[in-house]
């Protein structure tokens, strides 16, 4: 689910995916768990591409909102995730 983050602050957690070469890097990357994710369609999980922002060390355990502790990650990937150990359900072959 999107929470309020200011451009700036996507833009830097959009930085720590993967970029991809033949693609733009500013709209086209890879999570952690190599699925591919959408610049537009963060915060939408009706999209194959859609992304969201996870907390590496949830909230739940003493996590915070500090930008070394979030990262970007497929919707379907962060929602498996939940405040557990992170699966990768989602990740692309190439």
């Amino acid at each position: 689910m999107a929470n309020n983050y200011d451009h700036k602050t996507l833009s830097a957690i959009w930085a720590k995916a993967s970029a991809v070469a033949g693609y733009d890097m500013n709209k086209f990357r890879k999570d952690i768990c190599g699925a591919w994710i959408a610049w537009q369609d963060y915060g939408n999980r009706n999209s194959d591409n859609g992304w969201e922002v996870d907390h590496i060390f949830p909230d739940s355990k003493g996590g915070n909102d500090m930008l070394s502790n979030l990262r970007p990650l497929h919707w379907q990937n962060n929602a498996r995730k939940s405040d557990g150990a992170l699966v990768c359900p989602v990740y692309a072959r190439g």
